[in-house]
């Protein structure tokens, strides 16, 4: 099936997607951000006949540390309400900031007291999103929420049970099925991503023809909700400033070959007499492994990167060059408890061992590894050294062009 989209004078026809041949309920609410993506979502689904409501989310109210001095949902409210009523929709307001804080932000400033570099991306889709949002949406008869993600989802019937697979994004370039990797079958069920069959140069020439006023408007950065940071400044709120030392490690440290000989698994851990004092730095929580802005160190003859982070000690280890060794390890370990499975009938068994693609951060190509599935948790093998691999971050694992499993990296 298809629906037919005027570009101009061209009459172009683009596949329906296939969730909406899937759904069986006419009553849909749609998360409309203020941006093209979710836009066009509400317009899709009222082109296909949906009982569409346009719910805007305010999650975030504190300016602090934000760089354009203001709250960015108040130019986002505006775009959402002017496509609502040009799509001729229901509109309405939810504000969940006080969940926000509780459920993402003050999940952010724990981990990075720990030395962790937590996605908050990752946690508001689970947290908020496809949870708190949905329960929202059944004010308004609704039980399905639909987004503007860019991925895909498939339902198909096994053992007499519903089993929803997500799916990779159509535009290679925009796939967020990394953001969504930490959801449940259960949220799944009640979840449509109406763009995620399409490119992104497509959605913009829909919100183009359609006149939307989102149709040229830039994608938000910055944390979810919160928008673009200064993030020590962010982070000041809650976790003091204590000046600690930078030490510059050099490539060629005996650190290196006997830890990875030791366990590929574990970051490295460096002692203050491995390298040399180079700076002191305002506190070693607000570095993350593979930064380069930020040190204010210069007259090295590479750039430095943060390749480790003491935050007992309050030291932060850098190394000169792209290539140095600390930056680089070739696996990873996620605790027991931290292990999610989308699809809950595949499974790994302890002692079981298999191939996946994997992926530690948005954007990154994906990569051949091993997972080996022990008592104490999940053991991820690359077959190359992998990058700015970086504890609190979520490592997610595919098969082809699904997404199976995530978990959160451990220290």
């Amino acid at each position: 099936m298809a629906f037919v989209v005027f570009y101009g004078n061209a009459k172009i026809l683009l596949p329906l997607h296939p969730d909406f041949e899937s759904i069986d309920m006419t009553k849909v609410v749609v998360g409309l951000s203020g941006g093209v993506d979710s836009s066009v979502a509400a317009f899709l689904l009222k082109q296909q006949g949906y009982d569409v409501t346009a719910l805007f989310m305010i999650n975030w109210h504190d300016t602090t540390g934000t760089l354009s001095g203001d709250c960015p949902w108040n130019d986002d409210l505006i775009f959402a309400e002017l496509v609502a009523r040009k799509l001729g929709i229901p509109f309405a307001t939810v504000d969940l900031s006080d969940q926000y804080r509780k459920r993402v932000v003050d999940y952010m400033f724990s981990e990075y007291e720990k030395g962790r570099t937590p996605n908050p991306d990752v946690l508001c889709n689970r947290e908020i999103k496809f949870d708190i949002f949905i329960e929202a949406a059944k004010k308004y008869g609704a039980e399905i929420v639909a987004t503007g993600h860019y991925c895909r989802k498939e339902t198909f019937t096994k053992n007499n049970q519903e089993i929803h697979r997500l799916l990779a994004g159509s535009d290679p370039n925009k796939d967020q099925s990394y953001f969504l990797c930490q959801l449940s079958q259960q949220q799944l069920s009640q979840a449509l991503f109406p763009i995620g069959h399409l490119l992104k140069p497509e959605v913009r020439k829909i919100a183009e023809e359609q006149g939307l006023v989102t149709a040229t408007k830039k994608d938000s950065q910055g944390i979810c909700f919160v928008g673009k940071v200064d993030l020590p400044t962010f982070l000041q709120q809650k976790i003091k400033s204590k000046e600690g030392k930078i030490i510059e490690i050099e490539h060629d440290s005996e650190r290196f070959s006997q830890e990875v000989a030791t366990d590929i698994y574990q970051p490295f851990h460096f002692q203050p007499e491995d390298g040399t004092l180079i700076g002191m730095h305002p506190g070693a929580q607000f570095y993350t492994i593979g930064q380069r802005k930020g040190l204010h160190i210069g007259g090295k003859a590479k750039p430095l990167f943060v390749i480790g982070i003491d935050v007992q000690k309050n030291i932060v280890y850098t190394g000169q060059g792209e290539d140095h060794p600390g930056l680089y390890r070739k696996g990873l370990f996620i605790k027991e408890e931290e292990i999610h499975w989308i699809r809950n009938d595949l499974t790994m068994e302890n002692g079981q061992s298999q191939h996946f693609v994997v992926r530690i951060r948005y954007r990154q190509p994906l990569q051949q590894a091993i997972l080996h599935k022990r008592k104490e948790g999940l053991f991820i093998e690359f077959d190359k050294p992998q990058r700015g691999i970086t504890a609190g971050q979520f490592a997610a694992w595919y098969q082809d062009e699904e997404l199976m499993g995530s978990g959160v990296i451990n220290l």
